[in-house]
């Protein structure tokens, strides 16, 4: 559903899901399957032939114009890098807008204008790109030898935004945005409790090695001072036993002792190996529709929402119940968006809890709300409501 076209995209997987994706799209598909997201990334910048590389997680799932924003700051021969924002599980609340990272891995959050806005950087302080989204200038990340395999998780982006900040300006792009959802894995639950803080540990250590020359008693005193208090904020949510805490206390201290004897490097440039450009057959500029009605309707708004993405649309569907249940907003594997919650819910969590008005006013809130990600530039297919409505 990408607005931007001239796109290829590179999966870098274990080989069962490249098995899956074999002969479904025109993909470049690299079988990798070791638990380190550094090593995997080079191996996709390796197979990459455009000029910009864009990154996205497995468990995130971009806006329709997502590619185009943050490709267009690279307009600018100087840019480098650029990052958007992130929501989070629910679709709509923020995970993460925009940090400064410094040489001891320490974030601090800059304000920004909803436009895009340049940042210089330095090797002690630049602007942190989320993994989940960001974009680089391929030669450039070549240049400082991509990513280093020794953070396998955990600020891996970190560690490659202070060593290109003496390159050129990294641009935030605020509309630039990815849903994020935080898949399973073996480092935490969907719930984002975790369930090892080894490789948060060993990465720290490292990062700290690296960038500040020592990782002392202190530095370890405040990365284990802020997961125990973590974990004892599980705990007392009823997130964790105390046989879970301890025993995550323990990965901890291993994570600790092996980032303190483990190598790291990743200076000598990268190679681009890859074939030529790939282009993905699809993406480009579509009509946008959205389809409203109320809770009792929900199978007719899901036929409707196919018939819709059948005909190529980009199809956002609101399906209100008449409460103040909270709303929620996902992109389903049918390949729709789908908002539910109550008519006066509140969506963004910085709204009031009771929001008083009618469907129409809030149907036309939600839509005003996804305006500047999906904009509706068609009536081909009119807006769902109460009276439409037969199922």
């Amino acid at each position: 559903q990408q607005s931007y076209a001239h796109l290829e995209v590179i999966v870098v997987a274990d080989p069962a899901s490249c098995a899956g994706l074999s002969g479904q799209h025109d993909l470049k598909i690299i079988a990798f399957d070791e638990a380190n997201i550094s090593a995997a990334r080079n191996l996709g910048l390796a197979q990459a032939a455009g000029e910009v590389a864009l990154f996205i997680d497995d468990d995130a799932v971009a806006e329709p114009n997502w590619a185009e924003r943050l490709m267009a700051p690279f307009d600018n021969p100087d840019v480098v890098a650029a990052t958007g924002f992130v929501r989070g599980r629910n679709g709509i609340s923020y995970q993460w807008r925009a940090d400064m990272v410094d040489s001891s891995g320490q974030d601090h959050p800059i304000d920004l204008p909803q436009s895009p806005s340049l940042h210089h950087g330095h090797a002690q302080r630049a602007v942190k790109t989320q993994g989940t989204n960001c974009a680089f200038r391929a030669s450039a990340l070549r240049q400082i030898g991509g990513f280093d395999p020794a953070f396998a998780f955990f600020l891996d982006e970190a560690d490659v935004n202070l060593r290109l900040a003496p390159l050129g300006p990294t641009a935030v792009v605020p509309l630039a945005q990815v849903h994020h959802g935080y898949m399973a894995s073996a480092r935490r639950s969907a719930a984002r409790v975790p369930c090892s803080l080894y490789d948060i540990a060993a990465s720290t250590a490292v990062f700290l090695r690296k960038h500040t020359g020592s990782a002392d008693g202190a530095a370890r005193a405040r990365l284990f001072d802020h997961q125990r208090s973590r974990l004892e904020t599980l705990r007392r949510a009823g997130k964790l036993d105390l046989a879970a805490a301890d025993h995550l206390c323990q990965t901890l201290e291993q994570g600790w002792q092996d980032g303190m004897a483990r190598a790291f490097g990743m200076t000598a440039p990268l190679a681009a190996v890859g074939a030529g450009f790939r282009a993905l057959g699809g993406p480009g500029p579509r009509d946008c529709v959205v389809i409203a009605g109320r809770f009792f309707s929900e199978k007719a708004l899901h036929r409707a929402a196919q018939a819709a993405v059948a005909q190529g649309k980009i199809v956002t569907v609101f399906c209100l119940s008449p409460t103040i249940l909270r709303h929620n907003m996902q992109f389903l594997p049918q390949g729709y968006w789908w908002q539910s919650g109550g008519i006066w819910g509140r969506a963004d969590r910085a709204e009031p809890a009771k929001l008083w008005q009618g469907f129409g006013a809030r149907v036309s809130q939600e839509t005003q709300r996804i305006a500047a990600f999906r904009p509706k530039k068609t009536n081909s297919l009119a807006e769902y409501h109460e009276s439409q409505n037969k199922d």
